[in-house]
């Protein structure tokens, strides 16, 4: 495989003599906020993190700007307060939950920025049907399935098979395909227990029923700058995702679809980033492709790719992720660099609930060639969850080859070294006497 010619690789220096500040607004538990720290650091940006994260362990965070996010017009309020006392030339949001804020405070502080409303489209799925159905972007046929009205009624509507998703929930959680009212009943159960953890009433009362598309499925990652999309990678999912929980595994690239077909999925992209009015910073897309090459829209979010995928991008750009996006943010140029072989990541799926007692086989999964890494991210004792109600894995294998087809055979035949070892859970129950 040849190496990114890392050298040839230079982002223009900022042409002011003061140091840029950055507006991070994070979560505290973000793993985000870690490689968003280091990109700005390379780029010569200091960095403020707005979070609820008060009483963090970690001084940048708790040293930073604390906001209460269920609160966002005081978070709003605050956050423009601090500006007035050391200005931000850039606001960033680094997840879901954080994107509208910052679009909202960088509108009213007059920089570079998305609409709010283009932010909240990005997060949730009702909305985002809707406006993608009416700017006539494929989108599957959809409802919203109101929670405190007659079930019954609302499911008898609904044609089968069908995928039963909360409104706001990222990383499959809560996914589920029914084939029939039955399942349907039941699916509306385990997903009610899920929102039990939601506390605003727009996203906990109702859930959404949409078509299932049967065919193949792949991620997008681009950048936007003034409503011009810019391809930064292109996934394939080789597994076949066709529920009825869609635990996502093997991210693949570069894609092997055509580039005809590649085109397709970006041009459907950027006019679902048209519909939503998004013009600015990163974009994480999840298409699905059905058998007549016909591409529909399952996500459009306002941020980076989740979990450690974002390596990816740097394995194919010769930069983080982090850092491009930081960078075209503080408007410093962006490189293109040509990357030759294959890359791929396995986000290392959870087989069944229970108690971890052990991951077997770890030195014989490294050892093969092509492995590049191999990270457990959950220790010994540690409750597994699997989905629709867990949101985590296990760990993450990454791997590079010549192709993207050896590439595949490297993480496959790396996971089948993997034994996961683990234990019942029992529950302790009170008796009566």
């Amino acid at each position: 495989m040849s190496a990114p010619a890392l050298g040839a690789v230079l982002f223009l220096p900022m042409t002011t003599s003061t140091q840029p500040r950055l507006l991070l607004i994070a979560p505290h538990n973000s793993y985000r906020i870690a490689p968003y720290l280091k990109a700005a650091e390379s780029l010569g940006a200091a960095v403020t993190i707005a979070s609820a994260g008060e009483h963090s362990l970690i001084s940048v965070i708790s040293q930073g700007l604390h906001i209460d996010f269920s609160d966002p017009e005081q978070a709003l309020s605050e956050i423009l307060t601090a500006a007035e006392q050391t200005p931000f030339d850039a606001i960033l949001g680094s997840d879901d939950m954080s994107v509208a804020l910052a679009a909202a405070a960088a509108k009213a502080l007059g920089l570079t920025h998305n609409p709010p409303e283009a932010a909240l489209f990005a997060r949730r799925k009702d909305l985002a049907r809707a406006c993608l159905q009416k700017a006539g972007v494929a989108v599957p046929v959809h409802s919203r399935i109101e929670l405190h009205q007659s079930l019954s009624a609302q499911l008898e509507k609904l044609d089968y098979p069908c995928v039963l998703k909360p409104l706001a929930m990222s990383g499959s959680r809560g996914v589920i395909r029914v084939d029939d009212i039955e399942s349907a009943q039941s699916a509306i159960s385990r997903i009610m227990g899920i929102l039990r953890e939601v506390e605003d009433p727009d996203e906990s009362d109702a859930i959404l029923a949409e078509s299932f598309i049967e065919g193949r499925e792949v991620a997008y990652e681009g950048l936007l700058s003034g409503g011009e999309l810019t391809t930064l990678a292109m996934f394939d999912k080789p597994d076949p995702l066709n529920g009825p929980f869609f635990e996502e595994s093997y991210y693949i690239s570069p894609s092997r679809l055509p580039h005809e077909l590649q085109e397709k999925v970006k041009v459907t992209v950027a006019a679902a980033c048209s519909a939503y009015d998004l013009k600015q910073g990163p974009v994480h897309a999840e298409c699905r492709i059905d058998n007549d090459d016909k591409v529909w829209v399952l996500e459009v979010a306002a941020r980076t790719i989740g979990g450690e995928c974002a390596r990816l991008v740097e394995l194919a750009t010769g930069q983080s992720l982090e850092k491009l996006v930081v960078a075209q943010l503080l408007g410093m140029q962006l490189p293109r660099i040509e990357f030759k072989g294959g890359a791929g990541v396995l986000m290392i799926p959870i087989p069944r609930a229970g108690i971890l007692r052990r991951i077997e086989g770890t030195i014989e999964a490294r050892a093969i060639p092509g492995v590049e890494e191999l990270v457990i991210s959950v220790r010994d004792g540690h409750e597994l969850k699997p989905l629709p109600e867990g949101s985590s894995y296990l760990g993450f294998i990454y791997a590079v080859a010549e192709s993207a087809e050896q590439v595949e055979q490297v993480l496959r035949a790396a996971h089948e070294k993997l034994n996961i070892v683990t234990a019942p859970i029992f529950k302790l129950q009170s008796v009566s006497t």
